[in-house]
């Protein structure tokens, strides 16, 4: 079976209908709204602005670039509801690559009252990565539109996999090395992920102790979000949610960490990041 990208700079493929020279060309972004950031590395100056990919005899859409969850700002939306010390008349600010112990967060959603960081939550985003090289299969649709930059890849018959396991464990690892340090100042960590991928940490993990409904009083929260066809475009929405807490996190992976710190260094440093370029307004 043909492998098919599904979406090029944040564009369904296909619409043939859309000036795929000019998108092609401008090589932006839709969902940081700048030039595309991801890059191949024998050709840095080339972007690569595969958003999503068909993959399997299926034909699941498989989001392998984190930033398109990044649609109409949903992810930061969908947590509002998590800033327990958020007010009306208090500003909200998205401050990215924000470091905890236990690594850095994607991103932290503050709420602001007088300029000072008075809630918090963390975001991290969590796409699949893929075996193989996803290059090929880019440059056949380019070269079918007509504006194809590599035409020996275009003709390649290199194929890509997804590597659900290694995705979903290192980012297992990776929260509940984190997740410690929220617990302990009493603040909540989001992980928003493609549905595909909750379904595959279900089966190889223990995910059956976890909330469903999501409980207000657990620090870690899974928000699965699914690709939904609207006709021209395709539309991200959120599917499912669930959360555990980090004893929870500890009996499906069977790891400990220390990350306690406290609350005023975190609202310290958030202090020190907030501007009028942090300042978040929902789509």
């Amino acid at each position: 079976m043909d492998q098919r990208v599904a979406e090029l700079y944040g564009c369904d493929t296909r619409d043939l209908r859309a000036a795929w020279p000019r998108v092609i060309g401008n090589a932006i972004c839709p969902f940081l709204q700048k030039r595309c950031v991801k890059s191949r590395k024998s050709s840095p100056d080339l972007t690569i602005g595969t958003c999503t990919v068909e993959y399997g005899s299926e034909r699941r859409l498989v989001m392998i670039c984190p930033f398109r969850m990044l649609e109409k700002r949903r992810v930061f939306t969908d947590a509002l509801h998590l800033l327990a010390a958020h007010e009306p008349g208090n500003d909200l600010h998205v401050v990215p690559e924000f470091s905890v112990p236990g690594g850095s967060i994607d991103y932290m959603l503050v709420s602001v009252r007088r300029d000072k960081p008075v809630d918090f939550v963390g975001i991290e985003l969590q796409t699949l990565d893929t075996t193989g090289s996803v290059w090929p299969a880019r440059e056949r649709f380019c070269s079918a539109v007509g504006v194809a930059t590599d035409k020996r890849a275009a003709v390649s018959k290199t194929t890509y996999g997804v590597n659900w396991k290694m995705s979903a464990k290192t980012i297992l690892v990776q929260m509940h090395h984190k997740l410690g340090t929220f617990e302990h100042v009493n603040r909540k960590l989001v992980l928003a992920l493609q549905d595909d991928l909750l379904k595959y940490m279900r089966m190889a993990f223990r995910f059956d102790h976890l909330s469903s409904p999501p409980s207000a009083a657990d620090a870690m929260h899974f928000h699965a979000y699914g690709l939904q066809d609207g006709g021209a475009t395709l539309e991200l929405v959120l599917a499912e949610r669930i959360s555990t807490d980090d004893e929870g996190m500890a009996r499906a992976l069977g790891l400990q960490a220390e990350s306690n710190v406290d609350l005023e260094d975190i609202l310290a440093g958030l202090g020190a990041k907030i501007s009028d370029a942090s300042r978040f307004t929902p789509a």
